[in-house]
């Protein structure tokens, strides 16, 4: 109860839907395991991928390891930086942002506070240059997968060592091809929006 996770769950102002609890456990699960997990998060826009994320990162907190979430927009990766830093800095979470548009002391005060261990980092691709260090990254999140290139996906996972990997879309994909497709992911997929949507 006294966990990041616990208490970011007990916080929220929603119930989540049976779809999001689901989702959850399949990857709470998964992250207790020992082997990497690698599972596509499917969902429409407003289904609540980013609060199961959120989730995930807090248990990857909660673990001792980092969490960061990329987005293939400025403007997506903008989105999900305020929502999340509003749900976890209470809980003295230090929420890293991280662009390709910052100044560069923003971007240098960036790169010290990841190396330095910031529990969780939020951006575009530029989570992904040669010159960001995680001191631990043991989840790596991908919104809008499809809208990064393969290469790109590994280029994040490849910043840890094995560490769990959730890529999120909001296209709908059927199972038959999403099997073809993702054959090395696991597939949750979100068919319920909350109430309010």
């Amino acid at each position: 109860n006294n966990s990041l996770t616990a208490k970011f769950f007990h916080s929220l102002p929603f119930k989540l839907t049976k779809a999001q609890i689901r989702v959850w456990k399949d990857i709470y699960e998964s992250l207790g395991s020992e082997r990497p997990m690698n599972r596509l998060v499917q969902g429409d826009v407003g289904s609540g991928k980013t609060v199961v994320a959120a989730l995930a990162a807090c248990q990857a907190i909660d673990a001792g390891y980092q969490a960061a979430l990329m987005a293939p927009t400025e403007i997506l990766a903008e989105q999900h930086f305020k929502k999340i830093i509003s749900w976890l800095e209470p809980f003295g979470v230090r929420v890293v942002w991280l662009s390709g548009k910052q100044k560069a002391k923003e971007k240098r005060e960036a790169l010290a506070a990841i190396e330095d261990g910031a529990e969780l980092v939020v951006g575009t691709h530029a989570i992904i240059q040669p010159d960001v260090k995680f001191k631990a990254l043991g989840l790596a999140i991908v919104d809008e997968q499809h809208r990064f290139g393969v290469r790109q996906r590994e280029a994040l996972s490849q910043k840890g060592s094995m560490p769990h990997t959730i890529v999120m879309s909001a296209t709908p994909i059927p199972r038959t091809l999403a099997i073809i497709l993702y054959g090395d992911l696991h597939i949750s997929v979100m068919d319920e929006l909350p109430a309010n949507r």
